[in-house]
Formats: structure tokens, C-alpha cells, sequence
């Protein structure tokens, strides 16, 4: 037995890791694999989605070969242990790269198709699902299962942010876009409130592919900076050239404590807030540091000290967007409790195709939270109320704790998932929220 943690750190478990090397040979290993399993990739989920305490985890980061690519149409065919990293490394060069990406690379096609993420142009391209062309399952029960928009269309739906639950996705064809390279034109404003967050995001939509806004979840206001790009070519007409030579930074160790905490956050965030604020507003940059800020820090999660962090994503109706994000400032603010990194943006009208999926239209929040024990639980039940009234939910991909009612509320789909699900697949969440 292997002891195992998600990205959070909030638990160190028990499990029977089990690599996958060979494709051929997936069926036989999980008909030998005590049940139940899960399959395993990059773990950087956060909270219990990927962990399968006291049972067996199937790790697929070895599975990592491109099998095919159409240079002409950017269809590419690839095994599920292949790293977003690793497909933006290889087709950028020939004009290619993924439509939609998370906030970090570092994450597997299975994971990425299991929890249908998402990034800051959904307003444009949706989420990770709506380019996916076809998949293939192996159940535990040895059934190989071929699925795509047309062909199982209900096997397809229900894997896509399926969490995993499905059957073990060991095969995708995607459909990657064409882009002139790797440079973005970007702009960052500053914000004082968030009706003027909203009113950006409004203006953004039609002229700017990407956009998010960091906020200073301290700031009763709402105070943050608004971040907005489109892929351009001004750095290749200039001749210039990705670094090559960016040392990445880490923790190498865990602190005693949280080095996020009442003493440093303000400081911290009120620093953020205007130096930034004092920048050019208009800058070509790379693409990697503008959606992938934190993957040259190593370990990053290790700040959060040895109890671990949770991150809070909700969603909440448009309509309810102002009212419910306001409220889970003030109460963020009043407990002071939160985050250097806290992000807030809109999603577009495009629902995602998975029963479970997480996008939706509407306005997200996401935050990270030293585990304080108690005192953090009881702004959860606070955030969780707010939410709940608004009729959002919460993003299950990224929870450790929240209540089986908010989720049953929030995934209306749920019923119509259940039958899918691999009897001889379990997890840390699904043994939280649903029956096994």
C-alpha cells in the first residue's frame, strides 16, 4: 500500500497503486485489480475525486503516446495519460494547440475529459467536452465501450465530468484549433467594485476571447483586477522568442503553519491590488504565464503548511450573479478568512454536455482556504447557503466537504447518471455523495 494525497494535502491515505503500462494489457490488470478502483493521472485535483482511500488507484500517467494527428484538420488521437503540457509542447510548433485548458497543463486528458474543465474563454469555446470527438471506456467488467457525440451519445454524456465513474477512459480524439503562435495581446484593468467587474465582462465578451479577473476577496467592494487577452502575432512580426530558460521557482518544503493567514493576507492582496494596477495595461506576453500563472512554482501547495487547503469553486444563475458574489464577499471578508489566489469570471450560455458537468451560465468563484478546522467549516456553511438561495452549485472536480444536499440540488442530471455508473469504480467523493 502507497499513502497517496490530492493537491489539497488534507489527508494522506492508504491505497494499491497499480501503473498502467500497456493498453493491451488494461482489461486483464483490472480484472486482477481488487475492486473497487479509480483511475489516477497527474493528481492535481484537490479534494477527494481522485482518491480512493483503502482501495486501489490505476495510474495512467504512463499511458502517454499520441497515436495520430490530421495536420490538415488538427485531429489528434491520443491516450488518456497525455499531459495538456505535453500536446501544447508538441503542436504549437505546427499551429495547433488546445482549445481549452484549466489554469494549469498539468493535468491528463482522462482527468481533463473526467471533470470537463474549463478555462477563461468559455464565453468562446466551452468547455473541455465540446471538443472532444470520441472516447474509448473499458468497464471493469472487461465491456469496451466506443463513444461520441453521435455514436453512444448517452455513454458520452455521462463520462464527460463524469468523475471517473464511468469505466476508465484509456483513449480521446480531439479536435485542436489553429492559432499563428504563442503570443497573446493582453489587457489588465483595475476594478474598485464589482458592478464594474460586471460591466467589463460584459464589454468583453464579443472583442476578447479570454477573460478573468483576480479579486481581493478582503475587499468588502470587490475590488480586483480585470484580465482580458486575444492570440495575436505581434511577438512573432517583432521577432521575438519564447524564454527558454525560465528557472522554475518551488516550496521546497512544508512550513509549520500556513504561510496564508490573518498576519499576511491583507498585506499581501493590498500589494497585489496596486502594483499591478500601476503596470502598462496593454502587453503581448507568452501564453503559458498569462493562463498557467502558478506552474513554474513547484509544490506550490505546500504553503498551505501541514493541514492542507481547500479550494471553494461555486457558480451561481447570472440573474443572481451580483447579489450572491457580493454576499460571499462580505462573508469571506467578515471572517477573515481567504486567498491570494481568487478568481472570479463568467461563464458563457453553453451548458456542458456531461450530466455531471460543472460549467453552466453564470458567474464562478473560486478561492483558496487554509484548513482551519472548524472555523473554516462554518464559513463553508455560510458560502453553501448563499449558493444554495441562489440555485448554483458547487464544482465537485475541485470539493473535499461539501453536504450530499447541495450536490443533489446542484446536479439536476444526477438520476439520469446513476445506471452509467461502473460498479467496480469508486472514490473518496463518491462514497460522499452518492451510495458507493
Amino acid at each position: 500500500m502507497t499513502r497517496v494525497s490530492a493537491w489539497g494535502r488534507l489527508s494522506c491515505d492508504e491505497h494499491r497503486v497499480v501503473p498502467l503500462l500497456d493498453p493491451r494489457k488494461i482489461i486483464e490488470q483490472l480484472r486482477r485489480s481488487p475492486l473497487p478502483g479509480l483511475a489516477h493521472g497527474a493528481g492535481r485535483s484537490y479534494g477527494d475525486v481522485g482518491l480512493n482511500p483503502g482501495g486501489t488507484l490505476w495510474a495512467t500517467t504512463a499511458l502517454d503516446r499520441f497515436i495520430s494527428f490530421d495536420p490538415a484538420t488538427g485531429r489528434l488521437v491520443c491516450e488518456a495519460g497525455v499531459l495538456l503540457r505535453d500536446i501544447q509542447q508538441v503542436m504549437l510548433s505546427r499551429g495547433w494547440m488546445l482549445p481549452v485548458t484549466p489554469g494549469t497543463q498539468i493535468v491528463t486528458i482522462g482527468g481533463a475529459i473526467a471533470n470537463d474543465v474549463h478555462g477563461k474563454n468559455h464565453h468562446r469555446q466551452g468547455s473541455f467536452g465540446d471538443h472532444v470527438l470520441g472516447m474509448r471506456l473499458i468497464r471493469t467488467d472487461g465491456q469496451v465501450i466506443d463513444c461520441s457525440p453521435d455514436h453512444e451519445p448517452q455513454w458520452f454524456a455521462a463520462t464527460v465530468g463524469g468523475l471517473g465513474l464511468t469505466g476508465l477512459i484509456v483513449q480521446a480524439e480531439l479536435q485542436l484549433r489553429q492559432v499563428a503562435g504563442p503570443w497573446m495581446d493582453s489587457e489588465t484593468i483595475a476594478f474598485d467594485t464589482l458592478h464594474d467587474f460586471f460591466r467589463l465582462a460584459g464589454q468583453s465578451e464579443d472583442d476578447w476571447e479570454y477573460s478573468v479577473a483576480w479579486i481581493d476577496c478582503l475587499s468588502r467592494s470587490g475590488r480586483g483586477l480585470f484580465m482580458r487577452a486575444n492570440h495575436g502575432d505581434a511577438g512573432l512580426q517583432s521577432g521575438r522568442r519564447p524564454r527558454t530558460d525560465v528557472r522554475k521557482k518551488g516550496m521546497p518544503f512544508v512550513p509549520p503553519f500556513s504561510l496564508v493567514n490573518r498576519l499576511s493576507l491583507r498585506p499581501f492582496n493590498s500589494a497585489y491590488y496596486h502594483l499591478n494596477r500601476c503596470k502598462p495595461s496593454r502587453q503581448v506576453v507568452h501564453f503559458e504565464p498569462f493562463s498557467y500563472p502558478l506552474d513554474n512554482l513547484l509544490d506550490w501547495n505546500r504553503m498551505y503548511g501541514p493541514k492542507g487547503f481547500y479550494q471553494y469553486q461555486s457558480v451561481v444563475p447570472q440573474e443572481a450573479g451580483l447579489d450572491a458574489t457580493s454576499a460571499m464577499l462580505q462573508a469571506i471578508a467578515g471572517s477573515g478568512e481567504g486567498s491570494f489566489l481568487a478568481v472570479l469570471k463568467t461563464f458563457g450560455a453553453r451548458r456542458s454536455m456531461g450530466m455531471l458537468g460543472f460549467p453552466r451560465p453564470g458567474v464562478t468563484l473560486a478561492l483558496d482556504f487554509p484548513n482551519q478546522l472548524g472555523r473554516t467549516q462554518r464559513l463553508f456553511e455560510r458560502l453553501d447557503a448563499i449558493v444554495r438561495e441562489a440555485g448554483g452549485a458547487i464544482y465537485a472536480a475541485k470539493d473535499a466537504r461539501m453536504p450530499r444536499h447541495l450536490f443533489e440540488s446542484g446536479y439536476s442530471r444526477l438520476p439520469e447518471f446513476l445506471p452509467f455508473r461502473d460498479k467496480g469504480i469508486s472514490s473518496g467523493l463518491s462514497r460522499r455523495l452518492m451510495d458507493y
